[in-house]
């Protein structure tokens, strides 16, 4: 087998210099062009909430059918990590808003969405938003030092503990309104929780999280990782854990692979060397291989088992995971990817007034407007490339 080539210093200089450069220009479009869509027109001045979506075209409020407590959190987590004093008083109103709107005050924990009057809509407890309470909690309390916000992060920990586990050291995608199993388990939630508990981790110390992520990843590796690629399948494979399914009704997301790679990258004192993350290096390659197209370094959003195409929407957020993997894993054969990623990402789904959602492969917009939760998506994607790479 041939190794990579490397470049000369000259040329790898030249190279990371260009790869700033474009990761800057990024990072001037996000704060140019998205933020301010979420304090002007996707601003709900009234509800105090960030609207669900905007147009593509005309950058102006969808109308409004509902409220989602997992948007507002994301949106918290944005504005935690935005660069000005605005930005911080403006999480500021979000988590106020994230508390008054969507806690349910009798029972514990968050409803799933309100409706545009503000009337309780969908009363599930969703594993996905308590995930993202606890995530957006940790990078408001970073940002500002909030001891209501570490509360509420330990608060919803705790709940999440105690309503939401399984016997396999999973946790069920939902509950009833009474906390009652309503779904099984599936990889999304748990991986967004892994991201929460990480966020705790680095916010408290606690060992707690430490303890769990480990025993998550065990877990995880057991229940939806087909050992043939390596990858984490979207619902469970193992007999005997509730919600298993056949492979042929499972299916492979190439940007979920990217994601999970980067989350346990990115704690190595945790994950290194473990039987997860050494899957997840296998996965990132079978996903590279299968799932992305080489001549746009676009992302199909899901893939059969064996790799065979299932879904070739390209959806941004799979884009941007696929950077940030790159830019994590960071040898020669990455960054050579990601240099090209860089050269067609921008050309192909941002614009002046924002982004495109969804592409098809040919590059036709297939889903134009902008929802309030991508924007979470480039921020991660954006911090993780100037850290790597800037």
């Amino acid at each position: 087998m041939n190794a990579t080539p490397s470049l000369a210093p000259d040329d790898a200089a030249s190279a990371a210099a260009s790869i700033a450069a474009s990761v800057a220009a990024l990072r001037a479009h996000y704060d140019a062009a998205v933020l301010p869509l979420w304090r002007g027109p996707g601003w709900n001045a009234a509800m105090q909430l960030p609207c669900e979506a905007l147009g593509g075209a005309d950058r102006q409020p969808l109308p409004a059918s509902r409220y989602r407590a997992m948007a507002c959190a994301r949106q918290l987590y944005v504005f935690s990590q935005g660069p000005g004093a605005g930005d911080a008083a403006h999480a500021g109103q979000l988590f106020d808003s994230l508390r008054r709107h969507f806690a349910d005050a009798a029972r514990g924990g968050f409803v799933y969405s309100i409706d545009a009057q503000g009337k309780p809509l969908d009363t599930t407890k969703d594993l996905y938003t308590h995930a993202f309470v606890v995530f957006a909690c940790a990078a408001y309390a970073e940002r500002t030092g909030s001891a209501a916000a570490r509360t509420l992060l330990e608060d919803t920990t705790q709940l999440i503990e105690a309503r939401f586990a399984t016997a396999h050291g999973l946790y069920h995608a939902a509950l009833a309104e009474d906390f009652s199993p309503a779904a099984t388990p599936a990889q999304n939630p748990i991986m967004h929780l892994t991201e929460a508990y990480l966020a705790a981790h680095a916010l408290t110390g606690d060992s707690f999280y430490a303890t769990r992520l480990q025993a998550l990843a065990t877990a995880v590796l057991g229940a939806f990782v087909d050992p043939a690629t390596g990858c984490i399948a979207e619902l469970p494979l193992a007999p005997g854990v509730a919600g298993a399914v056949a492979p042929a009704d499972n299916r492979v997301e190439p940007g979920h692979q990217f994601e999970w790679f980067s989350l346990l990258a990115s704690a190595p004192a945790l994950f290194g060397g473990s039987a997860l993350a050494q899957s997840l290096a296998r996965a990132f390659d079978f996903a590279l291989a299968h799932g992305v197209d080489l001549e746009t370094m676009g992302v199909a959003a899901a893939l059969h088992l064996d790799g065979a195409p299932r879904d070739a929407t390209q959806r941004i957020w799979a884009q941007t995971e696929f950077a940030r993997a790159l830019a994590v894993r960071g040898d020669a054969a990455a960054l050579a990817h990601l240099r090209a990623w860089l050269r067609a990402f921008p050309a192909r789904f941002l614009h002046a007034g924002g982004w495109h959602e969804c592409l098809a492969p040919d590059g036709t917009v297939a889903r134009a407007e902008m929802p309030s939760t991508t924007p979470y998506h480039l921020a991660t994607a954006y911090q993780a490339l100037a850290e790597s790479c800037g």
